[in-house]
């Protein structure tokens, strides 16, 4: 997918929250009853990773918090090791046309860019799913990065953090089209969290943000609104994460990659009741999990 660069000059732009919806005429319907109202949607744009001048991928996202995606997203998928690879991001688009999309230009060392023109890889995403343009099964189903290995954490801490969720989720609140990826203290309360329509494009914005901040992932936990997919556990093993809990179930495979990185694994949060699927600490609280 190519972005329509018509519009689109060397120009760094400031994006938030209320470039992420818009409003739209609707008819509603209830029972009998039919109304002309005003709705609020989401907004996605095309997003194209660019790096050293050469476009990697064009993503479906949200366009908030990008800086922190570009960062999440060059760690998540093996770009570059370390935030301080990247040199500089710039955000290059139009405000008044975000259906053109927008460029993250990145400068990442000359040797992460050489290593990156090896793996040609050129593709366009849909709301940040697939395997990101692999040309072979070997490169689709990489290895997975081994974790600091945590106890497991509290039924108290999962609950805690599963009810503070919504109220945490303001786009998702205002369009009912977004998902969550949310950083826990260890007894449950949400100090971060990142909104987008692609659940793993939230992700990558949270591990971006928390590698920006410098957080101790050893201390606390992540919290998806969605699945816990391959990639899901994938990309938060990459960048440290030790316990991921997702409000749904995970995946065959995603269990088997968190039992190989020793990462403890829960799924089908709700409050009050979920399912630990790998625990990879024996230390755990015997009285709460």
């Amino acid at each position: 997918m190519a972005l329509n660069k018509e519009h689109m000059e060397d120009s760094s732009i400031s994006l938030g929250v209320d470039q992420c919806h818009a409003q739209a005429a609707v008819i509603r319907r209830q029972q009998n009853d039919q109304i002309d109202a005003l709705d609020s949607i989401a907004e996605e744009i095309p997003v194209a990773m660019v790096y050293n001048g050469i476009s990697h991928v064009v993503m479906m996202a949200s366009p908030n918090n990008l800086e922190d995606f570009a960062v999440g997203f060059s760690l998540s998928e093996g770009i570059v090791k370390t935030p301080e690879e990247i040199y500089e991001i710039d955000l290059v688009g139009d405000s008044e046309r975000l259906e053109d999309g927008i460029e993250i230009r990145m400068a990442i060392t000359t040797q992460r860019s050489m290593q990156l023109k090896q793996r040609r890889r050129n593709l366009t995403g849909r709301t940040g799913c697939g395997l990101c343009g692999a040309e072979s099964l070997q490169q689709a189903i990489r290895p997975v990065k081994a974790v600091m290995t945590q106890p497991v954490i509290s039924a108290s801490a999962v609950k805690t953090a599963v009810g503070q969720l919504t109220s945490q989720q303001p786009l998702q609140s205002l369009t009912g089209a977004f998902h969550g990826a949310a950083w826990c203290a260890p007894d449950g309360t949400i100090q971060m969290l990142r909104e987008d329509i692609g659940r793993h494009n939230a992700l990558d914005k949270l591990l971006g943000a928390l590698q920006r901040s410098q957080t101790d992932l050893t201390q606390g936990f992540v919290l998806v609104s969605s699945r816990a997919s391959y990639e899901m556990v994938h990309k938060s093993s990459s960048c440290g994460v030790a316990t991921l809990v997702a409000v749904s179930a995970p995946t065959r495979m995603a269990l088997k990659l968190a039992q190989e990185a020793g990462m403890n694994l829960i799924g089908f949060a709700r409050p009050g009741r979920h399912v630990i699927y790998n625990q990879a600490s024996s230390a755990t609280d015997a009285e709460e999990a």
